[in-house]
């Protein structure tokens, strides 16, 4: 039998030059090197500076993953973007990439589901393609963090980073079984109710500003835990595998002691995680095709490994992806 795949065809990533470290944001804040490396594995994430904005981050990443694929903009039928710090409130992120990138075809618009955005993302995109509503699609991650942060409070400060990572994906056909290329599946969850754990203080419809991220970090922590466990063995359920068939994992980096604990949760050998979150932080709806590309670049994914990617953030919101690479 044959059926659609969304095949992933090329990647890209892009991260600000400047470079906050933990012992500058010392200098800021109440806290320190080792404080910060011990609780969440972080040294140091890339922040933008003054104009540099998150479209700016969208179209470094999507140009490269438009190279990698040697796919023109013209080939491009939808442009989706996840983020959660847009340029403006309208338009979409999405539109702005499409047009820099000389896009004069298809559509394009954002999707907003905080860290999760890039697995909602690559679901909406997958649901296109099988669909055949579209044949190529662009889809990036790409955020500002630094511009929700009270550089006051190092219970948040010291956590995020800035960044943008992209994956052009393109249909194609597969035989319906585990030895295609491209998502097997996507599973994707929220609980409006746990709300207070994870949000921004303010908003075009409440405060009227853009507000400060606020953050429950011990209840955040558990819920992450536990939800993405079971994304994880969701996804690989549905698809008839086990978790020790999956090559590589490529999780949100939140905190490594997250990615560590889900492993363990698992029974899976934490070597099989990749762990961006040394050099980039937490970046939102970045942080997973940032580290997939880092991983691809270095020779880990390989054509053929099996993949799985997963992410939980605000709202809460969170999911899973399966894919042959």
């Amino acid at each position: 039998m044959t059926v659609i795949r969304s095949q992933i065809i090329g990647c890209g990533a892009y991260l600000p030059e400047r470079i906050l470290t933990n012992d500058e944001l010392a200098r800021m804040v109440d806290t320190s090197d080792e404080w910060i490396a011990a609780r969440t594995g972080i040294r140091r994430r890339h922040i933008v500076v003054d104009g540099e904005t998150t479209a700016d981050l969208a179209l470094r990443a999507a140009t490269r993953a438009l190279a990698d694929a040697r796919v023109t903009a013209q080939e491009i039928d939808l442009v989706i973007v996840a983020t959660t710090t847009p340029n403006e409130t309208f338009p979409s992120v999405a539109t702005a990439v499409q047009s820099r990138i000389g896009m004069t075809r298809g559509a394009a618009f954002d999707v907003q589901a905080v860290c999760s955005g890039f697995i909602y993302g690559l679901a909406v995109a997958d649901s296109f393609i099988r669909t055949k509503q579209a044949e190529t699609i662009l889809l990036v991650g790409a955020e500002t963090m630094s511009r929700l942060m009270d550089w006051t409070d190092r219970t948040t400060c010291v956590l995020f980073g800035d960044g943008a990572g992209a994956l052009v994906i393109r249909a194609g056909e597969g035989g319906g079984d585990l030895s295609d290329r491209g998502v097997f599946n996507t599973k994707l969850y929220s609980d409006g109710r746990l709300h207070d754990l994870l949000y921004v203080d303010g908003g075009p419809s409440t405060t009227g500003m853009t507000g400060h991220l606020r953050m429950l970090g011990k209840e955040v922590f558990k819920h992450a835990v536990i939800n993405i466990a079971e994304s994880i063995e969701a996804s690989a359920s549905a698809s008839g595998i086990a978790i020790s068939d999956i090559d590589w994992f490529v999780p949100h980096q939140a905190n490594q002691r997250i990615l560590d604990a889900t492993a363990r949760r698992l029974k899976v050998a934490p070597q099989r995680f990749i762990s961006t979150i040394e050099d980039h932080g937490n970046t939102s709806a970045a942080s997973v095709p940032l580290a997939l590309d880092v991983a691809v670049r270095d020779g880990r994914i390989k054509r053929g490994d099996l993949i799985l990617l997963e992410a939980m953030g605000g709202g809460l919101t969170w999911g899973a992806a399966l894919l042959r690479w």
